[in-house]
């Protein structure tokens, strides 16, 4: 997952405002160059952070909000959680990369729960998230450990958000979604058309 990381952050315009999601996407932040000017916000209150800490770096009460331990770029900066909040409810993060258990060719995400009687909710963020940022990135596995495909025609999970992906990063490919429907951008070890079969 790491050169996909890679892969993502090498996608983010420079000087973006970007929150990274709980999980595989928070490996991006080791992968941004210095001199992009991209700054990472985290919906537990800070903006400015830096790569994940490792070794005498590592304070626990600095962490992202996966509960990650990470460092602070100088300049960073540290606020409520509601004026977090705010910030991503208004619009004012140009990027978020989200984790998902399914994507439809529309953009509709459903990130928070699989409806499972056992399963347990977690929302988070990610409402706000998926409506507030003004493009929204999804890292996740295209299939499922069974087979089943992740990017679906519709979702049958519950709705994070209704027609908010931009696009989607797969260790098979790269896929552009939205109203207009869906558009392999890139693949790797896969023919777009074996792709196409398996997804349909």
């Amino acid at each position: 997952m790491d050169q996909l990381a890679a892969r993502i952050a090498a996608d983010i315009p420079a000087g973006s405002f970007v929150n990274l999601g709980i999980g595989q996407p928070t490996r991006i932040s080791d992968h941004l160059s210095p001199d992009s000017a991209i700054t990472l916000h985290t919906e537990n209150g800070m903006l400015g952070m830096g790569p994940q800490a490792d070794g005498d770096d590592v304070d626990l009460d600095l962490t992202n909000a996966g509960k990650v331990p990470v460092t602070e770029l100088p300049g960073a900066a540290y606020f409520h959680h509601a004026d977090s909040f705010a910030m991503m409810r208004g619009g004012h993060l140009d990027v978020c990369v989200m984790g998902a258990f399914q994507v439809s060719f529309g953009g509709d995400l459903a990130n928070w729960s699989t409806g499972a009687p056992d399963a347990i909710p977690a929302v988070g963020g990610a409402m706000d998230l998926a409506i507030g940022a003004k493009q929204v990135f999804v890292m996740m596995a295209l299939f499922a450990r069974g087979g089943d495909a992740k990017l679906v025609p519709s979702c049958s999970y519950p709705l994070t958000g209704v027609e908010c992906v931009d696009r989607v990063y797969t260790p098979d490919a790269i896929i552009a979604v939205g109203p207009e429907g869906s558009q392999i951008l890139e693949t790797y070890g896969h023919e777009p058309a074996e792709l196409l079969a398996r997804l349909s």
